[in-house]
């Protein structure tokens, strides 16, 4: 019996794409810097995964995401000749930006509805800090933080969906994980957890080109793999609460 679903957060249940895009515009804009919000946002993400990885591989101690946020946001500044701009404080006020993402508009009333009879909570590679901030700041109707922080490590290593389970004291074939990337879902699935997919084809903006994975298209085109795909959060709940 389905007892609660975990949910990835950066991606499935917000808009970090633009989140982030936002505060860096703000600053741009104070700054006179010209460029694209969304081309900065798009390389500081692109330095999450190599970084985690350094963790996942045991080459590094498990740091919170937020440490690893504020270093790669030295290493995305210096790339693009931005270091002069942006001094200490600067670069402090900005890491928070992760902390201020939009949630999807289907993401807050789903997420509502399946707290009706479901626990509701992130399995995210993000810290607990940074998750209920952003909870706070999105309206995000959570019942717990889970993720990264408890496992001390990050997704997809087996022991995070695992610890969230164990936290819950729930079996993983009562708990489902929901995601917007199929390698997520495969990870949890391979865990014993039931798996949900819900396509955010608009996470690396309208063109696709700097999604690596191309998660959005893999993910429809495996929509068999998983033990449900539904077009939103809110559609999701619909269907489990019918």
């Amino acid at each position: 019996m389905l007892k609660a679903l975990i949910f990835d957060v950066f991606g499935t249940v917000v808009d970090w794409r633009s989140g982030v895009a936002a505060e860096a515009k703000r600053f741009f804009d104070v700054k006179g810097i010209g460029l694209d919000p969304f081309e900065f946002a798009d390389a500081w993400r692109g330095e999450y995964q190599p970084t985690m990885e350094r963790v996942r591989s045991g080459n590094r101690g498990y740091v919170p995401l937020d440490e690893l946020h504020r270093e790669n946001l030295d290493i995305v500044l210096d790339r693009f000749d931005l270091a002069g701009y942006f001094d200490a404080a600067d670069r402090v006020e900005l890491n928070h930006a992760w902390e201020k993402l939009p949630p999807w508009p289907d993401s807050v009333p789903g997420l509502t509805a399946l707290k009706e009879d479901f626990i509701v909570a992130p399995c995210s590679n993000g810290s607990i800090a940074l998750m209920t901030r952003m909870a706070k700041f999105g309206g995000l109707p959570w019942d717990a933080i889970l993720g990264a922080d408890i496992a001390g490590n990050y997704k997809p290593r087996e022991e995070v969906y695992l610890a969230s389970c164990n936290a819950l004291r729930l079996e993983p074939s009562q708990v489902m994980m929901v995601a917007a990337h199929p390698g997520d879902l495969d990870a949890a699935k391979a865990c014993g957890l039931m798996t949900a997919f819900i396509p955010r084809p608009l996470e690396f903006g309208p063109s696709h080109e700097n999604d690596p994975q191309a998660d959005h298209h893999a993910g429809m085109r495996r929509r068999d793999d998983w033990n449900y795909t539904a077009e939103s959060v809110k559609i999701l709940a619909e269907i489990l609460m019918a």
